[in-house]
């Protein structure tokens, strides 16, 4: 939709009270519009723009006391409940330490900010929500009923904005990375490389070096470390996990932060395209129809090979993934270990 065409701060206002019912996500995908857009039409109606200073915010949120954490992508949406505490700030990466809230954070994607206040009957709900340049959801902290209310809006204040126009710049979706420049590695490079890793947060670097798409290496590398997994194999990963009471570690990522799980799984609720998990302090909200690969991906590090469940969509990048949970210096746990190496693949040929 081109800037004339976009809808003004009214017209979005108007269209909300003309679908109350609707998602405001869905509701802003409708309108043409980016969620970022949607919020900031209502500045000066329950929503107050704040300057996205990330350690400023991590730093001021322990005092808040329990919140619920969300970090989504298009197709799955992480929320934990807890405390923000154990937090390391920095201005390339920051974190979230915490027993329950455990965040990984890239400050630089950070763009837009709001303080929003909702009204609810008589109820009053109050977040924090951070969205990146191109207007999508990177990170929202939600007030529960024994927040420290005081303690947040001190924070809001000390953040608060000198704009609070009903309107945000937004910036072009960046196309540097879909284009691949330069030589691809050959499958003996990346074996040799895959070979030599010694910890997890190589990958990346690794993948750069070789100028490979995760997908890429994945279907490059040899079943002995990367295969496909049969369509049903994360459904049937989920049930096993719950039975076994097999404590995994789950991660939902986008572009400006990684938010983790860990622990076992108690409650898992399917419903339409949806599989849900409704455990006390973790809820997980995936949509199975948007998966098109599964694949189990196995890992040289300092502590023995460690495997991981990765899922992927029609664009190739990654909407969850799932490790056993362990911590640093441990080897990988049996029970994990088992049910990674024991999911329906894909037969060899048919994934060829």
């Amino acid at each position: 939709m081109n800037a004339a065409a976009r809808p003004d701060a009214p017209a979005i206002r108007q269209a909300r009270a003309d679908n109350p019912k609707m998602r405001e996500r869905d509701l802003a995908t409708q309108l043409g519009i980016s969620e970022a857009e949607f919020v900031a039409a209502w500045c000066g109606e329950g929503v107050r723009r704040i300057e996205p200073r990330v350690n400023d915010v991590l730093a001021g949120l322990e005092a808040v006391g329990e919140v619920m954490a969300l970090t989504r992508n298009e197709s799955a949406v992480h929320e934990k409940i807890g405390v923000y505490d154990k937090v390391v700030t920095g201005d390339h990466s920051a974190m979230v330490l915490g027993e329950l809230i455990d965040l990984r954070i890239f400050p630089k994607v950070w763009a837009h900010g709001f303080a929003v206040e909702k009204r609810d009957g008589n109820d009053v709900r109050h977040s924090l929500q951070f969205f990146d340049a191109r207007g999508e959801a990177v990170h929202k902290v939600h007030l529960r009923a024994n927040s420290n209310l005081y303690a947040y809006q001190n924070l809001v204040e000390a953040l608060i904005s000198a704009d609070q126009s009903q309107s945000v710049t937004l910036a072009e979706p960046d196309k540097a990375g879909a284009t691949q420049l330069g030589v691809v590695a050959g499958i003996e490079e990346l074996r040799d490389r895959w070979s030599r890793l010694t910890d997890t947060h190589q990958f990346f670097g690794m993948l750069k070096a070789l100028n490979l798409t995760r997908l890429q290496a994945l279907s490059m590398v040899g079943q002995d470390y990367a295969w496909l997994l049969d369509g049903d194999a994360l459904s049937a990963m989920f049930n096993h996990a719950v039975q076994e009471q097999v404590p995994i570690m789950c991660f939902v990522g986008n572009r400006g932060c990684i938010q983790i799980h860990k622990g076992p799984l108690q409650n898992i609720k399917p419903m339409g395209p949806w599989l849900n998990v409704m455990d006390e302090t973790f809820h997980l909200h995936l949509r199975l129809d948007h998966i098109r690969q599964v694949w189990s991906v196995r890992k040289p590090t300092k502590d023995g090979h460690v495997t991981s469940i990765e899922a992927y969509g029609a664009d190739g990048e990654m909407i969850i993934q799932f490790f056993g949970a362990r911590h640093e210096g441990e080897t990988e746990r049996g029970d994990w270990r088992f049910l990674a190496e024991n999911l329906p693949r894909v037969p060899q040929s048919t994934a060829a």
